[in-house]
Order: structure tokens, then sequence, then C-alpha cells
């Protein structure tokens, strides 16, 4: 089955972590979506239990912190930067600018559903 779906004007859903999600194509190896945090806004930390992911930043600036056992790393986000969420990762990711921070996401495999992340302690308190 060939697939196409245009970027939705309103979220479809709200991440675990709270962003604001938009739901793109998916195969049945992997699924794409585009992720947007408000100006101010801090995503709750989260770890997931069976998928990795690759982040593209489209829009907005931010940063992103990751811990995958010893290894602790912030990274700052804007557009042109791809990251990698490797599986077991805890991350969290808030937005710095004055407008929205747009991510556009592959989900590998597909995305299974809101009990795939797992709230972990973050580097900040989260706006929600």
């Amino acid at each position: 089955m060939l697939g196409v779906t245009r970027l939705a004007a309103a979220a479809d859903a709200i991440a675990p972590d709270g962003s604001e999600v938009r739901i793109l194509c998916a195969t049945a190896r992997g699924s794409m979506a585009h992720f947007r945090l408000p100006p101010g806004g801090v995503a709750r930390a989260v770890a997931h239990r069976t998928v990795e992911e690759i982040w593209y930043v489209v829009a907005g600036t931010g940063r992103l912190w990751r811990r995958l056992g010893d290894a602790t790393e912030i990274t700052v986000l804007e557009p042109g930067v791809s990251a990698t969420i490797p599986l077991g990762a805890q991350f969290q990711f808030r937005n710095d600018g004055e407008g929205p921070l747009d991510i556009v996401a592959m989900t590998m495999p597909p995305w299974p559903g809101m009990a795939e992340a797992c709230l972990v302690a973050g580097l900040w308190p989260p706006t929600w």
C-alpha cells in the first residue's frame, strides 16, 4: 500500500511527554510524526520501552537532554539538527525560542501506543 499524509493544522494527540503530535505516514517497520512544543514549553522526561527514534528539527530552537547508561548529553535543537533517541534512553526537550519548536521523528518499530513511554526524572521542571 502506498501512503500519503499531509501535516494537519491541529494536533491528532498529545504525547506522553506533553508535546502536540501530528501523525504522518507509517509502514510495518516504522512510523513518522510531527511534534510541537509551544514557546517556553518543557516536555516531561520519558524513556521508551520498545522503540527508538530519529529526530529532525524543522523549526524553532531548544535543547534536548539525553541519558543512556553513564552517558549524558544536552544537544542544541535548531533547524537542520538531527538526533537519535536510542532504545532505553531517558530524554527531555524544551523550547527556548519565541515560536513553536517543530520536530519530525521516525519511530522504529512503529509507535505502539501511549503505554510505550514511561515517565523518568528529568533535567528541567516540565510545564505540564
